[in-house]
């Protein structure tokens, strides 16, 4: 497996829980989008179980398989996430073990190739620690230097699906598609970069919602690059509160 195979990856798989522009509604001042992003926010957070719950959710080990339809691989992938900024992804494709890890300062991974855990690329490593922020960054964005606006509706197949923006503190940004009567986020867009290192536009599609322990999660993932269909992911469980260590996701010497 190539090295710049293995970036797009961890490009692919940070864009899949980002989880990231035709509006209907007129362009309102800056305070009034915020004003009413708040009033959308607090409406997501209660869609996916409220901020009680939610707030009660120190970690979250989910399992599952891939497909990455273009490149024609497929494997299994373990993700895990701590409160408020650390993240790992252990995944195992053709035999080869690839991990990628957030520890709140530093983005790394495992080359597979030689077994040796290296930093990421400058951009992706970016890109980790934006993904990295879990449920914090709903409930409490103004720790985390994050805003969130309303941005208007789309019409996609007769349906008006609310608009709202999060802005990350370095200036990057990712728009929540809500659905008007779930409150459910039916897909984010943004920009990831591909294996020649180029921006592209990426949709990830959250399908499936379960309730699980007062939470509403999507067990269907499926990522689109510039219109064309990258990758799926299906998860088959989640666990909560397992107590995970931070030096779990600490750069491995």
């Amino acid at each position: 497996m190539k090295k710049s195979r293995i970036f797009l990856l961890a490009a692919c798989l940070v864009a899949a829980s980002l989880a990231l522009q035709g509006l209907t509604a007129p362009v309102q001042d800056e305070a009034a989008k915020k004003a009413e992003g708040k009033e959308h926010l607090e409406k997501m957070i209660e869609a996916q179980g409220g901020r009680d719950v939610l707030s009660k959710i120190m970690d979250m080990t989910s399992t599952g398989t891939m497909e990455m339809i273009t490149m024609g691989m497929s494997g299994s992938i373990t993700m895990y996430t701590k409160e408020p900024n650390k993240m790992r992804m252990d995944m195992e494709i053709m035999g080869f073990i690839i991990t990628q890890a957030y520890d709140g300062e530093t983005a790394w991974m495992i080359n597979p190739q030689t077994g040796v855990a290296e930093e990421m690329p400058e951009q992706l490593s970016e890109d980790m620690k934006r993904q990295a922020m879990g449920n914090t960054a709903l409930l409490d964005p103004d720790k985390m230097g994050i805003s969130y606006t309303y941005e208007g509706k789309e019409d996609i197949e007769d349906v008006e699906y609310i608009l709202l923006k999060q802005t990350f503190a370095d200036g990057e940004s990712a728009t929540y598609y809500l659905h008007p009567e779930t409150y459910l986020v039916y897909k984010t867009k943004g920009k990831s970069m591909n294996q020649m290192g180029v921006e592209v536009e990426t949709e990830t599609f959250l399908y499936d919602y379960k309730e699980l322990e007062k939470t509403m999660v999507p067990y269907v993932i499926t990522i689109y690059q510039d219109g064309e269909e990258f990758m799926t992911i299906t998860l088959s469980d989640f666990k909560y509160n397992t107590g995970l260590e931070d030096s779990f996701f600490q750069m491995e010497k």
